[in-house]
């Protein structure tokens, strides 16, 4: 079973080392197509065995990831950009999905490395050769419409989805962000499909969602609830159906009374996305319902993370303090590793006087990240309510030291005031 990794890149020589390292133990061919870059991008891929050719950027990230396509010859293709990384631990479980018959496409779990606000994503980024699949749209590039034309007329296949975090990425970091301007460039591609595709929810979310982020807040929330009008309107056609239907065959044991017309994915982003519109205008009783519309619906669970993490915290700050703790113990259950439900969780138990809750969860917090200056700070706080001055005095010294290392203003603040309480 022969695997081909299938990339488009342009100056991306400090990050693609990294990427096309990761899957030395699973692809037995690397394409690259380059679309312009001016440093050492080819060379590189060139030194790690790939095929690269060349094509010339047109603003449209989907016609050159099916010129790519073209030189793959593998069975199954794996889709990856120069940000992002294979899982060391997901490749046992990559080689023995393709080696069943039945499956189309796997569906994997991506990671935005430094994102609180959506840490994991569903995509479609690994599947079998098949002439007919293809890459749709200009930015958010995907097979989506091309995989249900071809289960239409062959619905022996399947898709499914691995459990796990099976890709790492990276480009959504602020700081990579602003250096490579993708804000300005995503939004140029978008609103150039948008003039042709004004009643796309897909299309709807996504650049609903970045106006939100540029500043144009009026215009994302135009967007953002023109999609969600469009996915629960009363008169639903053709085009206004599943972008990525198929996704859906794994969820949909979860949802006996919904609507299989209805594309769950799309409608979280856009519960999703208004409620963090509606909480940046400190509007937060519909923030609160978006957000509650957002984590009943059936899509994979990890999914619904940030969900979770941000109904607890508006739950928190209404006074909802109950609710908040069942948002962040919801969270937690669902990836027992977030380290952000933990220390709101220790937050909320430490409001509620559940001194003893909040104390697990902030060492839930602390072994998971030992550099946690704010969790080793109010672990300090909720020791000395308890009477253990000793471990109280050990957890703010350990925060006053790392709090010098990033924030010195903040270090200098609760060593003042310790002194000032005796404690020092």
């Amino acid at each position: 079973m022969k695997v081909s990794l299938c990339m488009i890149v342009k100056n991306e020589e400090t990050s693609l080392p990294k990427c096309l390292g990761s899957v030395n133990n699973f692809v037995d061919e690397i394409v690259v197509l380059d679309t312009g870059s001016t440093d050492k991008t080819p060379q590189i891929a060139q030194q790690f065995g790939a095929k690269v050719y060349y094509f010339p950027w047109n603003n449209n990230f989907s016609s050159a990831r099916n010129e790519a396509l073209k030189y793959v010859t593998g069975d199954w293709i794996l889709v990856l950009d120069a940000d992002e990384t294979l899982t060391d631990e997901i490749i046992p479980l990559l080689k023995t999905v393709i080696s069943k018959e039945e499956y189309l496409v796997i569906n994997l779990v991506r990671q935005e490395v430094g994102s609180t606000q959506s840490p994991y994503s569903l995509v479609s980024r690994l599947f079998r050769y098949h002439p007919n699949i293809s890459f749709d749209r200009p930015y958010h590039a995907l097979i989506d419409d091309s995989v249900t034309a071809i289960l239409t007329q062959e619905p022996h296949w399947q898709i499914g989805y691995l459990p796990g975090v099976a890709i790492l990425h990276t480009g959504y970091q602020k700081a990579v962000i602003n250096e490579q301007n993708k804000y300005a460039k995503a939004a140029a591609a978008m609103e150039e499909f948008f003039a042709s595709h004004p009643n796309d929810a897909y299309v709807c979310s996504k650049l609903g969602a970045l106006y939100m982020q540029m500043g144009k807040i009026d215009a994302g929330m135009e967007l953002l609830n023109r999609g969600l009008n469009q996915l629960i309107g009363n008169q639903v056609n053709e085009e206004k159906k599943t972008l990525s239907k198929f996704k859906h065959s794994q969820s949909q044991k979860f949802a006996v009374d919904f609507d299989e017309d209805i594309n769950y994915d799309i409608l979280y982003e856009l519960h999703y996305h208004l409620g963090i519109a509606y909480t940046n205008l400190q509007n937060l009783s519909p923030a609160i319902s978006h957000y509650q519309a957002a984590v009943k619906l059936p899509i994979y669970p990890l999914l619904k993370l940030g969900g979770y993490n941000n109904l607890g915290n508006l739950l928190k700050n209404v006074g909802d303090l109950p609710g908040a703790k069942i948002a962040y113990e919801t969270a937690i259950k669902i990836d027992p590793n977030f380290v952000t439900g933990y220390y709101n969780l220790g937050m909320v138990c430490k409001a509620m006087g559940l001194f003893r809750e909040a104390i697990d969860a902030y060492n839930n917090a602390i072994n998971l990240n030992p550099d946690y200056a704010e969790a080793y700070q109010n672990l300090g706080v909720v020791l000395l309510k308890i009477g253990d001055v000793q471990g109280s005095l050990e957890a703010f010294e350990y925060a006053i030291s790392l709090h010098e290392l990033n924030n010195p203003e903040e270090a200098q603040r609760l060593y003042q005031g310790l002194k000032e309480m005796g404690l020092l």
